[in-house]
């Protein structure tokens, strides 16, 4: 396979890395955050307010889809891109951790997952060939492969089986995919939780199938934070540099700082999105709990440091003013501001490793992150 993924700085002090994945849709520079469009929409802002703010790339849900509108509406209106009015960039999740956290009535079995819809308990059978079959008529421009995950702890004898049954799905995936014969990317999802052995096997076998790229999967669902760093570390050592990483949801900058420093390229989470419209704001001195009452007369921007269009426009206690009275401009106030504050922190990440001064951004940007709360 010809990779699709070169890279174009290495910060000489980690794995940090900065590189242009290509895709059917256009480039996308990493290390990149994904705002989540799980429906088709990043809840509370328009395309172009996305674009906008410096997305290159969203997350699109499957599984979401496939129960609404249905595959056969998206591909009647010309594929996923033309449905939703996206031009750039689309990953679609293959919508395996929705179906084990959602639905009820799940059971997983070697041809694929049974299970009911969360909606209206309708029964539904999807093997990895139809994951496959339905991301390829999405015309999604990165599709995963379904993948069988445990929660956190588990046996290891459970997480034995998953990697087991993980593998061979990647193996009937890939075969289904070559089959289409697509410009599209596959990308396998390793498994193992945090037990090394494991984790080192599922991802042999995936490189042995050689996939666009990579993704660490089970993780980030309360296994200590020491322990996904190793993981980290030992993919990165074994993940081939040409082929893209991408760290499935997860979305605290503590967390994406030190799995940048360990190679990894491609980030989703909603985190930023869902705490907006919850009424916490990220700044660059600490979150802001915007309903406090201690903002109801507060005439300062949200963030002095920040140059997104609520900041420059909004004080504080307008913000809440709207929080409290439940106005949808609230959301969207909210999210161009939490989304602009993530996707500010990726272009510092690319233009520090760029210019090898990535471990003082770091440092820095760990430091506000560990003030759980501004305090003036």
């Amino acid at each position: 396979m010809t990779p699709r993924f070169r890279t174009t700085a290495q910060d000489p002090a980690s794995g940090a890395r900065t590189g242009v994945l290509e895709t059917p849709h256009g480039p996308v520079e990493t290390p990149a955050f994904m705002p989540v469009a799980s429906q088709g929409t990043v809840k509370g802002l328009t395309h172009d307010q996305v674009e906008a703010l410096g997305a290159g790339i969203i997350l699109v849900n499957s599984y979401h889809l496939f129960l609404r509108p249905g595959v056969e509406t998206v591909e009647a209106m010309g594929g996923l891109h033309s449905y939703i009015s996206w031009p750039k960039p689309i990953l679609t999740d293959s919508g395996g951790f929705q179906i084990y956290s959602l639905s009820p009535l799940v059971r997983v079995q070697e041809e694929g997952v049974r299970f009911a819809s969360h909606l209206d308990g309708t029964r539904i059978f999807l093997s990895p060939e139809d994951v496959v079959d339905l991301q390829v008529r999405l015309g999604t421009d990165i599709m995963m492969c379904l993948d069988h995950f445990p929660p956190f702890p588990s046996s290891e004898e459970t997480v034995k089986e998953s990697v087991r049954r993980t593998s061979a799905w990647a193996r009937r995936s890939k075969a289904r995919f070559d089959g289409h014969g697509t410009g599209q990317h596959l990308w396998g999802i390793s498994q193992g939780g945090i037990l090394p052995d494991l984790r080192r096997r599922s991802i042999e076998d995936l490189l042995e199938m050689d996939f666009s790229g990579y993704a660490y999967g089970g993780l980030g669902i309360g296994e200590p934070r020491t322990s996904l760093f190793e993981v980290l570390e030992l993919g990165d050592g074994l993940l081939p540099k040409d082929r893209p990483r991408y760290l499935m949801g997860m979305g605290y900058v503590e967390d994406v700082l030190e799995a940048v420093s360990r190679g990894v390229d491609l980030f989703d989470c909603v985190l930023p999105t869902r705490n907006a419209r919850n009424g916490t704001l990220f700044t660059s001195r600490g979150r802001v709990a915007i309903k406090n009452l201690k903002y109801a007369r507060d005439e300062r921007p949200l963030d002095e440091a920040c140059s997104c269009y609520t900041c420059r426009n909004f004080s504080r206690a307008y913000l809440r003013h709207l929080f409290e009275r439940g106005e949808i401009s609230s959301s969207v106030l909210n999210t161009i501001h939490n989304l602009h504050f993530y996707l500010d922190i990726f272009r510092k990440i690319r233009q520090t490793i760029a210019s090898n001064s990535f471990s003082s951004l770091k440092k820095s940007l760990i430091s506000n992150a560990s003030a759980k709360e501004e305090t003036t």
